[in-house]
């Protein structure tokens, strides 16, 4: 069958890849893709925007498109899955109403509210005057967000009252992250260790994929701003059977009934973002309503199980006793993002050493990367993510900096420190 994947990072280029090597996948396109996902075998790039619903639609038609994935947020929020279904097509993603909770965090909120999942204390506001009030009421560190949409980069932990009142408003005077930020979230700052977990939904039942802790924090030491993820491992030995019982109970079951009893089924992937506290306490940081980046690429290099069967398991609502298999290897990805990321950041540099890619043990996935003639550029912030097994933490931590050491381009970024948090005590 052909497949179409929506989006062009590396999360995207991560599942390209993997429903490439199923046996039912003839070819697949990625629209619009980028420079490592052209090079794959039975891939093609596609130059149509991610957010171009109807060339996406007119295109899968054309095609013969059996399967389509989506990738990121935005076509998400904009009522893709939705569009597609109305004209036919399979698309394995959450419609409009179920995306909400992750395009709006007020929305995702007020739901974790009404159906009793745990969360940090909050309260929304579009007047900062009443934000700043609120606070006055609270203790520091504070967490800020803008409600919508914003490339993973629109929640600021205040670590003064001070930086509070100026967050708040540079987001609600100053405008900084536009629309996104036109009401936000403030919410009490919650201590312990962040896990990534995601599931794959069918409307009633969840199948949960390989545990993942991603690095949020641009700078060693998980310090400096908040990014869309500078790397993340798999397995995270933090999520144990316990703790995935609790969550699968408590965190994920609550939005699959939530969202039948709103008149709606929740489809696709689902991603959790989880504080778990000193005391063994578990609450919700965040919804996404698609795979994470670069929690993809870690989790894809250990995926064992035909990706396009369970596309379709999900979208039959056939998940109830399904099983996956993934290797018992652990998985480590490293972001190579562009000097000045998450802010302004120069791109057009030439990328020297992606040759040393094995494809076997390591793997480079590319996320804003262009090419032209023979050479391949840097084309925004996060740039690629090098992946790499190894038998535990450890063995996975040096494989793939041994890779990122031999690539490098004009004033590269990149943490040292990805995944040591397992292993160095």
């Amino acid at each position: 069958m052909n497949i179409l994947v929506v989006g062009n990072g590396g999360r995207e280029h991560a599942l390209a890849w993997k429903l490439a090597q199923s046996p039912h996948a003839t070819h697949v396109y990625v629209a619009p893709g980028n420079a490592g996902t052209e090079k794959e075998e039975k891939v093609s790039n596609i130059n149509i925007a991610a957010t171009d619903i109807l060339h996406l639609i007119n295109f899968a038609k054309d095609n013969e498109i059996e399967l389509t994935v989506v990738g990121p947020e935005v076509p998400l929020s904009l009522g893709i899955v939705d569009q597609f279904e109305a004209h036919g097509l399979n698309c394995l993603g959450p419609k409009q109403q179920c995306a909400q909770l992750e395009s709006s965090k007020v929305f995702s909120k007020n739901f974790m509210a009404k159906y009793n999942i745990p969360t940090a204390r909050y309260q929304n506001f579009k007047d900062s005057q009443k934000a700043k009030a609120y606070v006055d009421e609270m203790d520091s560190p504070i967490v800020i967000k803008a409600s919508g949409l914003a490339a993973g980069k629109g929640v600021i932990i205040a670590q003064t009252k001070e930086q509070a009142y100026h967050t708040i408003e540079d987001m609600l005077e100053g405008n900084k992250f536009g629309d996104a930020g036109c009401e936000i979230v403030i919410e009490e700052f919650l201590d312990g260790e962040e896990a990534s977990f995601i599931v794959l939904c069918d409307g009633t039942h969840a199948l949960a994929m390989a545990s993942s802790q991603d690095h949020k924090a641009r700078d060693n030491g998980d310090q400096g701003p908040n990014t869309g993820g500078m790397g993340a491992y798999s397995p995270a030995p933090i999520v144990t059977r316990d703790v995935h019982d609790k969550v699968m109970h408590t965190i994920i079951q609550p939005v699959l009934d939530g969202m039948k009893n709103e008149g709606e089924v929740y489809k696709g992937f689902l991603y959790a973002g989880l504080m778990i506290m000193p005391n063994g306490e578990i609450k919700t940081l965040e919804y996404n309503c698609r795979f994470g980046d670069p929690e993809t690429q870690p989790i894809m290099m250990r995926l064992e199980s035909d990706l396009v069967e369970l596309a379709f398991a999900a979208l039959n609502e056939e998940l109830d006793g399904y099983e996956v298999s993934w290797s018992n290897k652990t998985a480590l990805g490293v972001v190579m993002a562009a000097g000045g990321y998450p802010d302004q950041c120069k791109t057009g540099d030439i990328i020297t050493g992606l040759d040393q890619d094995d494809g076997v043990n390591t793997k480079i996935f590319h996320a804003s990367t262009k090419r032209q003639d023979c050479s391949i550029f840097t084309n925004g912030g996060r740039v690629l993510c090098v992946v790499a097994l190894g038998e535990h933490v450890e063995d996975a931590y040096h494989n793939a900096y041994d890779l990122v050491n031999k690539i490098t381009w004009n004033n590269e970024y990149h943490r040292t420190d990805i995944g040591k948090r397992a292993f160095v005590k």
